[in-house]
């Protein structure tokens, strides 16, 4: 069983950065691939990024290619979405997840999920 929190959501107007972090509990965080994904209202959980259980390999949405970027710190049992010039369709709620794999996982087949996290970008 994996806990994920995540955290640092908010608002920000057009162009502006925030940084989301996920904070795993609960079991071997180093074993498990993350992902990000958002949603917005009325609409489906959509791919944001991804990242392998060594942060070797990484992987976006087109959408965010270049303005966002996955890492992780297992030695935090964290990862991040460093989210730069943000524009107002970036506005959803974020969430993270994680599944018990090595290789990358850039859809929406994850085990775990945590609570999503609301962004707001304002024009």
């Amino acid at each position: 069983q994996v806990q994920l929190v995540e955290s640092g959501g908010g608002l920000v107007q057009a162009g502006g950065s925030l940084r989301l972090s996920c904070a795993a509990s609960g079991s071997t965080f180093s074993s498990y691939a993350m992902g990000w994904f958002r949603q917005f209202p009325g609409k489906e959980r959509e791919f944001v990024a991804a990242i392998s259980w060594s942060g070797s390999s990484t992987r976006y949405a087109d959408s965010v290619k270049g303005r966002f970027t996955i890492s992780r710190d297992n030695a935090r049992n964290t990862v991040y979405l460093q989210m730069n010039s943000l524009k107002p369709e970036d506005t959803a709620v974020y969430y993270c997840a994680a599944r018990n794999t090595k290789v990358i996982v850039p859809t929406l087949n994850y085990d775990y999920w945590g609570r999503g996290t609301q962004v707001t970008v304002s024009s």
